[in-house]
């Protein structure tokens, strides 16, 4: 690869994160001037970088890059819509509808993108957009975790073996963004203009996507169930041009929760909560036995160890007012795991999260249609009601008071399970009924309240909540299909005992093949998640998944982090500081100045700089961190295999940590 064909790329790269803001910006106004034509039912709409066509008949989306390119946006509607009624013009695209399915069509331009609505007067299904038939489709982006980029012949990803094709997945619930997208052309490397398209779905609650391989190639079908009890009345889905780099899709998301007010800062949340400004630099830790106590601070802060987030779940000995002030000394947060989703019998309760006063077990149980509770986690009591606890809060204060006994300690942070995942419910319940969307906006309400006094994170936060929250735990890991099932193999993968070492925290495990590969693959491997977010919140892996879990992962899992300028998590107790202390204490004294001098910036460019996609480049604002990574065995100009190099801007030396090489 020649230098000059470098130079091309990193320019197209740039602009794959960049463009879209501008050029959304450009076509925002266009109004009456620019409305479009329609001519024999198609539509055709400016968008940024070209034109969009709709045909009113099938919902069919075609486009036409400004380079005269033609492109396949989507087939017609799966199954047929029946016939459409007149199309009527509008100030900014027009509208229609569907009278034999009871379905209103608005298609307008905004802000650079082709928006298309759809509201349903009766309780049905749609499958659209129907995407990736594209005859120059190359690759399709999956918003898994941290995110995917997986070339659509592929043929792992082809077959069952890899656990997508032939899957359907839930968008606001399974994917860590409502997006996704494909890229048009020649493959990463070429020399080619390339071409994309970034398909977003803010109407996520009741939206699928479903996978399909045809051909021996990934094709990609949503999916919207309207439901007015489920308050999924109206589907909405926007289109984007992009220049086909796999960030694309996320740096349109990026610029649609900017233009909607959607977009939280963590440079404002630690203006608001100086505390907050102690996750930059800092590695994330659940802790056990002697690690909880002031002792164990010490330990750590004799490592070296200059920031950490630490986490103690509510069982017995939790981390005591003497701990928590040691490790406030030390400049880390300190803060307990909490759920409210969970209610169980007082008498028998496993978990004291599960323990609430009075009758709020029974009586919050979310009830489905039948009266039925809804079993909890594990099968273990019931789902809690959002909407019950909401409705009970101003008088009965169960939730704060819950908070304020589990902070009397002192800790500054708090870590709330599930809230911010996409699991949400309708309630039959008499007298706390309420639709999913509903559930979506208690949990953000409970979830403000917290972060008006805590540093507060959650589990695999969706990007509904990031104006909220100030980390995450899970939305970092690609979950691949089998982990839930080798989770619950309580032999291979170990349960929550002994008390001090859980072995399903503490015990090596070594992970499928398959399972491997769908997870942490790192040619399959995007940043996504960070394109989109990593100015608003801090994303870390899923809690069980520490960073010493996984020993066959653990090199690739260090140049990750590395280059996305996301913490590792670990898993600690006394044996493990003393085996263990000294490799997280170097790998912490390589990530930390560069989180604090990057980790409040958006992610600007990613590229690959090799064919195989073993070398990858990250740039965080404007040069502010470069970032550039070897997977692969064999030196790339310079930088040896298994080795990440890092240059803050205005060094002269790169920084390179090679973890094989750092000594436990």
């Amino acid at each position: 690869m020649t230098s000059k064909l470098k130079s091309s790329q990193f320019t197209r790269v740039v602009a794959a994160s960049l463009a879209l803001t501008a050029a959304s910006a450009m076509l925002s106004g266009c109004g009456t001037a620019e409305a479009g034509t329609l001519q024999g039912g198609r539509l055709t709409l400016p968008v940024a970088g070209g034109t969009a066509t709709v045909d009113t008949a099938t919902l069919a989306v075609s486009a036409r890059a400004g380079d005269g390119t033609s492109l396949v946006l989507s087939e017609a509607a799966a199954g047929g819509l029946g016939a459409p009624g007149p199309v009527t013009r509008t100030a900014d695209g027009a509208r229609w509808t569907y009278p034999a399915k009871g379905l209103s069509v608005t298609a307008r331009s905004e802000q650079g993108r082709l928006r298309i609505g759809i509201r349903a007067d009766r309780k049905q299904s749609v499958n659209w957009p129907v995407t990736g038939t594209d005859r120059t489709a190359s690759s399709v982006q999956v918003a898994r975790g941290e995110g995917l980029d997986i070339p659509v012949r592929d043929a792992f990803w082809n077959s069952e073996r890899g656990g997508l094709a032939g899957s359907t997945v839930d968008v606001g619930g399974e994917l860590s963004l409502p997006l996704w997208g494909y890229s048009m052309g020649a493959p990463q490397g070429g020399d080619t203009a390339r071409h994309g398209v970034s398909y977003l779905t803010p109407t996520d609650i009741g939206t699928s996507l479903k996978f399909a391989s045809q051909g021996g190639k990934l094709r990609a079908t949503a999916g919207h169930d309207f439901d007015a009890g489920e308050g999924t009345r109206d589907y909405e889905v926007s289109f984007a041009l992009t220049d086909g780099n796999p960030i694309a899709p996320a740096a349109d998301y990026r610029s649609y929760l900017a233009q909607h007010g959607q977009l939280g800062s963590l440079r404002e949340k630690i203006r608001r909560n100086p505390a907050t400004g102690k996750l930059l630099g800092a590695f994330h830790a659940y802790l056990w036995g002697e690690a909880r106590t002031a002792a164990g601070v010490e330990k750590l802060k004799k490592l070296g160890i200059d920031r950490m987030w630490l986490g103690y779940d509510s069982g017995p000995n939790p981390m005591d007012a003497k701990a928590a002030a040691a490790a406030k000394r030390a400049g880390y947060l300190v803060g307990p795991y909490d759920t409210y989703a969970n209610g169980q019998d007082p008498k028998t309760a496993d978990s004291p999260t599960s323990k609430w006063p009075g009758t709020v077990y029974p009586d919050f149980c979310v009830r489905k249609a039948d009266g039925k509770p809804e079993t909890g986690f594990g099968n273990r009591g019931c789902y809690l009601s959002s909407q019950a606890f909401e409705k009970a809060e101003p008088a009965r204060h169960y939730l704060a008071d819950r908070a304020r006994a589990m902070t009397a300690n002192g800790a500054e942070s708090y870590f709330l399970d599930v809230d911010a995942t996409g699991e949400v419910f309708r309630d039959h319940g008499k007298g706390h009924e309420m639709t999913k969307a509903g559930d979506r906006e208690n949990r953000l309400a409970r979830m403000r309240r917290l972060a008006q006094r805590f540093v507060l994170g959650s589990e695999s936060a969706q990007p509904w909540a990031n104006q909220e929250l100030a980390y995450d735990h899970g939305s970092g890991t690609p979950v691949g299909d089998g982990l839930w099932k080798l989770e619950r193999d309580k032999e291979k993968w170990g349960g929550y005992f002994p008390q001090n070492a859980p072995k399903n925290a503490f015990m090596p495990v070594s992970l499928p093949a398959d399972l491997a590969t769908a997870m942490y693959d790192p040619k399959y491997r995007v940043p996504l998640y960070e394109t989109a977010l990593h100015e608003s919140l801090v994303n870390v892996e899923r809690w069980e998944l520490p960073y010493d879990k996984l020993p066959d992962q653990k090199t690739t899992r260090a140049l990750l982090g590395m280059l996305y300028n996301t913490p590792l998590n670990f898993s600690l107790n006394g044996p493990s500081l003393e085996k263990n202390g000294k490799e997280l204490a170097a790998l912490q004294k390589f990530f930390g100045p560069l989180h604090r001098a990057a980790g409040t910036e958006r992610m600007t460019s990613f590229r690959w700089l090799t064919a195989d996609r073993s070398v990858q480049r990250t740039v965080f604002g404007d040069g502010t961190l470069t970032v550039t990574a070897n997977f692969g065995s064999a030196a790339h100009d310079g930088l040896p295999g298994g080795c990440v190099e890092a240059r803050l801007r205005g060094e002269a030396q790169a920084r390179r940590l090679c973890p094989t090489q750092v000594n436990s």
